[in-house]
């Protein structure tokens, strides 16, 4: 299944070298769970240095392109990593609803001369749902923001994310995304800003995560001590 959107970011703040952040498209497609981990800046999804192992790919990788410089930081934001949706007033396995989990990151960019960078990302989502969960399908929502680098959040834009788990526990999806930002001069490189991904989550489901708390995307689905974290 494939759907296509047409989006685009509102007009950035004034910035050293960013004037507007567009994301012409995206493109969907639901798979069932065993594609790859993050990828980009050479770097885990908690920001963390990838093992000298290389592991076998989980997503496709996505087409290198020639770029002048540095790429962007891309990264998932810890705090909005994982989806858990509880109902009554325990932290338990049989009271998980939906879950997810973004599993795969990858990207790749590319500019010459004063054009702008275009960034190309893939994205995994871990999908589940648990006993409280209401039927089969969830719409999930998820956002992806561009910085100017450890400081100030430039645009910011919201994506819905509708699954359907056709009578199964968990499935997967990824999503590809388009991300063009323009610059000042040609002397200003990717690394000045950084894209960042994650979940709408309540502040009550950030600071779960924040906490290392975690369920698997799977919860609930055997008995509650096996698939507590």
């Amino acid at each position: 299944m494939r759907r296509v959107f047409k989006i685009s970011l509102a007009p950035a703040l004034a910035a050293v070298a960013l004037a507007s952040v567009a994301v012409p498209m995206s493109a969907d497609a639901q798979v069932r769970p065993g594609q790859q981990r993050p990828g980009g800046s050479g770097e885990n999804a908690d920001g963390s240095q990838q093992n000298e192992r290389r592991r076998a790919p989980r997503i496709a990788p996505l087409r290198r392109n020639a770029a002048a410089g540095p790429c962007p930081y891309v990264k998932i934001l810890y705090d909005a990593a994982r989806y858990v949706e509880l109902t009554g007033d325990r932290v338990a396995a049989s009271n998980v609803a939906f879950t997810g989990e973004i599993e795969g990151l990858t990207s790749t960019c590319a500019y010459q001369g004063d054009d702008p960078i275009t960034v190309e990302t893939r994205v995994l989502f871990n999908l589940g749902r648990g006993p409280q969960a209401d039927g089969e399908a969830r719409t999930y929502r998820y956002w992806i923001a561009v910085t100017e680098r450890n400081k100030a959040v430039l645009a910011k834009e919201y994506f819905d994310l509708p699954v359907d788990f056709d009578g199964a526990l968990t499935t997967s999806v990824t999503q590809d995304q388009t991300i063009v930002i323009p610059r000042a001069a040609a002397t200003t490189s990717g690394d000045n800003f950084e894209i960042l991904v994650g979940f709408d989550v309540t502040p009550q489901m950030a600071e779960f995560n924040r906490t290392g708390s975690r369920f698997r995307v799977n919860a609930g689905a055997l008995a509650p001590s096996a698939a507590d974290q």
